[in-house]
């Protein structure tokens, strides 16, 4: 065998990175059908609450930087270190203390992610007042604020707050005449608004020690509210005991979080629990440092992404699929981020969707490339009722769709559905409920107290159960055409976005109670663009797909879906089809 020939069948070469706590899990079999699992490794003590973890960093690193942001019209970051942030949330805490704020009359946060917002979530965790972050779309995109008046009308704050005037209509709109106002500049018309630095000034006292002497594991830390996609909002009840569980069943399985002080750039929103829960959580509950990225994953947002990558070097990246998409593609040309990012970074992580496999070969690419290594890619499954948390997969073999094992502290159950498997979770780091919602909440349990997902799931390799475990979709998204045929979505929807690749963003499927299978493509109009040489940055998007390139690859995308189908449950059709061309593609665009 040649020599290349032989290298180019060795194994990759991963960057060192500890790992554990859910590569072995105990695996039951119970006689109703149902399946239990659970990690061999034992869950570690942790704190009663996370603002232990503050107090314990400013004590030992007190100079140490906590958190970071870019402040318009200032050259480089602003920062807090760990001793001011237990400074300033001690000031906070009193004030929300002299204010009489309680689980009833808790805090709502309208604003971005930002160093008062962070500040006053420590302040309210310090001294057990909840607080609520809240989409930023419920109050600057939406026109009727229903989302917002419901929320509001959900947890009945005792004081709202808001980083300035862009959020004074919305405020306006839907703020209890009885609620405090506090915004860091501007004004709300009719209302009277205390500045946030009036909260910083504000002297501890005795009172405010008390009510932190009382804060325990079973206080509530916050109210996350779910996306409501499809019904209104629901309250998810996080307790501190919730938080800190889960950020030690991280640390467990994400070991080389301890080995040294974690560094993060981060934009995800703090309102939901990926961003507000796990990043945050994880760099004050290992005496990190987090800078807070202002760009978003759309056209206009990554260029201040890629800015901050190109000068902060992460130990741990996350972020959802499609912007690890466009920083993969940036990084074709140019080094520079590439190798900053790939610099001292130990994992990378996504959530919210599934990872394309050309995505994450491309990751592996340019980590070679730059470092001569690969970065290993983890993924998981949670939910904002868990903390997040639930199972991990950390391993070098992980592939786009696996989930994992069990983290420590964590049982799984897995219950026959039909034709799927749901999963099912049940431990410290799940919610008591939703609040003021008895009913949605009695339903989202078992008889046993599990939590029931919703997702579905399936063994990786039925025989090696300790591979662990593959997302197969959600339960209630499957569906049987006219003739009785199972619809299985989530593998062939994943299937035709790899296919699609870099022109499919997403894919919708269709069929229910109808004779033949349909998708409707969500384009990558970007890529698309780039497929239709000679069009400008200008050109309107409905241009852009019209173009016979774009017409082209997606025909010759659906007429490769059809000679690889095998059978009418993946079998993409169109009433229209002829013996020549067995696919139709129409492209339409609509805003």
């Amino acid at each position: 065998m040649p020599q290349a020939q032989a290298l180019h069948q060795q194994p990759p070469r991963y960057r060192d990175a500890r790992v554990g706590g859910c590569v072995q899990a105990q695996v039951l079999s119970g006689a109703d059908g149902t399946t239990l699992i659970r990690s061999t490794e034992p869950l570690g003590d942790y704190p009663a609450r996370l603002t232990d973890r503050l107090e314990h960093w400013a004590g030992l690193a007190p100079d140490r930087i906590l958190v970071a942001r870019r402040s318009p019209g200032i050259q480089g970051w602003t920062t807090l270190t760990y001793a001011q942030m237990l400074q300033r949330a001690r000031a906070v805490g009193q004030a929300l203390v002299n204010l009489g704020l309680s689980a009833d009359r808790p805090v709502a946060i309208l604003s971005e992610n930002s160093l008062e917002h962070l500040t006053l979530a420590l302040g309210a965790m310090w001294v057990g007042v909840p607080y609520a972050p809240i989409s930023t779309a419920y109050s600057l995109v939406s026109k009727d604020y229903g989302k917002l008046h419901h929320i509001i009308q959900t947890i009945t704050p005792g004081l709202i707050f808001a980083s300035d005037e862009t959020y004074a209509p919305a405020i306006a709109a839907t703020a209890p005449a009885e609620a405090t106002l506090v915004m860091t500049q501007g004004q709300v018309p009719g209302r009277q608004v205390a500045s946030f630095d009036s909260l910083l000034a504000t002297a501890p006292a005795a009172s405010g020690d008390a009510a932190h002497a009382r804060v325990g594991p079973d206080t509530i830390a916050k109210f996350l509210f779910t996306s409501g996609s499809t019904k209104m909002p629901k309250g998810v009840i996080t307790t501190q005991r919730m938080l800190c569980s889960n950020q030690q069943m991280l640390r467990q399985c994400l070991g080389f979080l301890a080995e040294e002080p974690p560094v993060l750039v981060d934009w995800l929103p703090w309102n939901h629990v990926f961003g507000g829960s796990h990043n945050t959580g994880i760099t004050l509950y290992n005496g990190g440092t987090l800078y807070i990225d202002d760009g978003k994953p759309t056209p206009a947002g990554m260029a201040e992404t890629l800015r901050n990558l190109r000068e902060i070097s992460p130990t741990i990246y996350f972020n959802v699929p499609k912007g690890l998409e466009e920083i993969a593609t940036a990084m074709d040309s140019d080094a520079q981020l590439r190798d900053t990012l790939f610099k001292r970074c130990k994992a990378f992580m996504f959530a919210g969707a599934a990872l394309s496999q050309a995505v994450w070969d491309k990751l592996h690419a340019h980590a070679e490339a730059s470092v001569g290594e690969r970065v290993r890619v983890i993924t998981g499954l949670g939910m904002t009722e868990t903390a997040p948390s639930c199972t991990f997969a950390v391993g070098t073999d992980v592939a786009s769709g696996h989930i994992g094992l069990p983290v420590p502290g964590v049982d799984v159950k897995l219950v026959p559905a039909d034709d799927k498997v749901e999963i099912s979770f049940r431990g410290p780091n799940v919610m008591p409920g939703y609040w003021r919602s008895p009913e949605q909440t009695a339903a989202a349990f078992d008889e046993e107290g599990f939590y029931r997902t919703g997702d579905a799931v399936k063994w990786i390799d039925p025989q090696h159960p300790q591979r662990g475990l593959l997302f197969d979709g959600r339960t209630a998204e499957d569906f049987k055409l006219a003739t009785g045929t199972f619809v299985s979505v989530g593998p062939l929807r994943a299937r035709i976005v790899l296919a699609g690749d870099p022109c499919v963003q997403d894919a919708v499927l269709t069929g229910l109670n109808r004779n033949d299978l349909g998708v409707l493509i969500v384009p990558r109009v970007d890529a698309c663009r780039q497929l239709a040489q000679g069009l400008s940055a200008q050109t309107p998007m409905a241009e852009v797909l019209r173009h016979p390139a774009v017409r082209g690859f997606f025909q010759t995308l659906a007429n490769r879906l059809w000679q690889q189908a095998s059978g009418s449950a993946t079998r993409i059709r169109s009433e229209e089809h002829t013996s020549e061309l067995q696919s139709r593609v129409d492209i339409s665009y609509a805003v």
